[in-house]
């Protein structure tokens, strides 16, 4: 029986459906993300963490904040699109070839192209 837990190897492309940014869960930044999100949105690197990020539930560092809807903070609805696209935190690029759990399909549907 095959994995369902992971995508298969195939050339994912996205539907830009948004549904991975409205997805429960914390968007977790790390390395240089929060400046690379400084840097597309003009602004400085302290502005973008107190604005835009919490404190992670573990602690560990910072997470996006999400919209009163659950979405994420950059999440821009019609058309679906992220407003920090070309500086999107690394969790975010790599959805949802690095990522593993049993429902992805309901959250991707191309994740099984």
């Amino acid at each position: 029986m095959a994995d369902t837990t992971q995508p298969p190897d195939h050339a994912f492309q996205c539907l830009r459906c948004g549904n991975c940014c409205r997805h429960a869960g914390e968007v977790r930044l790390t390395g240089d993300d929060a400046a690379a999100i400084a840097a597309i949105l003009n602004i400085d690197i302290h502005t973008v963490t107190a604005h835009y990020t919490r404190m992670r539930e573990d602690r560990r560092g910072l997470s996006l904040l999400e919209r009163p809807d659950g979405a994420c903070i950059f999440f821009i609805d019609d058309p679906p699109a992220c407003r920090i696209h070309a500086a999107k935190p690394h969790q975010c690029r790599t959805f949802p070839v690095e990522w593993r759990y049993a429902d992805i399909d309901t959250v991707c549907p191309a994740a099984h192209g």
